[in-house]
């Protein structure tokens, strides 16, 4: 396929598991009703609040969560990226933060685990320490989908270029970024890290973000965006909940790539 549609869903995930479901539901039938192949929901779409609550919602995977994301993607023929779930796996004493990869069938093409856990302390402004309830991940996911080939990260991930580069030494030409990017990061970092993203890697970005308030001291960034190997948004999300979509020409990837062939330029310093 030279060619899709994709689509970022941005949404207001809370306590509430079975609203938040919904609402992802309606907003994924709205992405394939205006064309889309690919939707992208956003990090932690299931549950998200504080950490208790995280762990609260937390459940194993297959589980209910993921069967009906999987049923919605076998109804609606789209390959979806079903953001993030709080995961329980028997045997771990912390949750994962699991991104998995559903097929047109419905079925799971690949699960990806957050690599990179989100431990800041902005004085009066933000505080979190996911390492203290969620394991990282161990392994860089890219597969093939009908869509192409298709690497994953999770909003933190976002600060490691070194990922994203892995990603593309391992054929990505599409990288999804479910993300919950804080409201006071997000202002002057979030556009700013993904386009370098797609631009150093030239590969097209889908960035699905969560947006407003979820629990007091949790408000995210929203403006989720779709963004081409050039760099170029192409489309970018306002407040609230709400879908983006823009076409994804891998014939001008191909172009990018074969014009401005940075990627075959890259050195190895390891040797110097």
């Amino acid at each position: 396929m030279t060619r899709l549609i994709a689509a970022a869903i941005q949404m207001t995930s809370t306590a509430d598991k079975d609203h938040n479901l919904d609402t992802a539901s309606r907003l994924v039938e709205e992405a394939a009703e205006r064309g889309a192949t690919l939707a992208v929901l956003p990090e932690l779409v299931t549950v998200l609040g504080e950490p208790e609550v995280i762990v609260a919602g937390a459940e194993e995977v297959p589980g209910p969560a993921s069967r009906r994301l999987g049923e919605l993607a076998a109804r609606l023929e789209i390959t979806l990226l079903a953001g993030s779930l709080a995961e329980r796996r028997p045997g771990h004493d912390r949750i994962s933060n699991t991104s998995l990869l559903l097929g047109p069938d419905g079925r799971q093409l690949a699960a990806y685990r957050k690599l990179h856990l989100f431990d800041i302390d902005l004085p009066d402004r933000v505080s979190f320490q996911e390492s203290a309830f969620v394991e990282p991940g161990d392994s860089v996911v890219v597969t093939d989908t009908p869509a192409g080939r298709l690497g994953q990260a999770t909003c933190y991930d976002l600060r490691f270029p070194e990922l994203f580069r892995a990603l593309v030494d391992r054929g990505a030409e599409i990288i999804t970024v479910p993300s919950a990017f804080t409201q006071a990061t997000g202002r002057d970092h979030w556009q700013v890290l993904l386009r370098a993203r797609a631009i150093e890697n030239q590969v097209f970005i889908v960035a699905a973000n969560q947006f407003g308030n979820h629990a007091p001291g949790i408000t995210t960034y929203g403006r989720s965006v779709i963004i081409d190997p050039w760099g170029t948004v192409l489309a970018t999300a306002a407040d609230g909940e709400g879908v983006i979509t823009a076409e994804l020409d891998r014939r001008r990837q191909a172009e990018i790539r074969e014009s401005l062939p940075a990627l075959k330029h890259r050195r190895d310093l390891g040797s110097l």
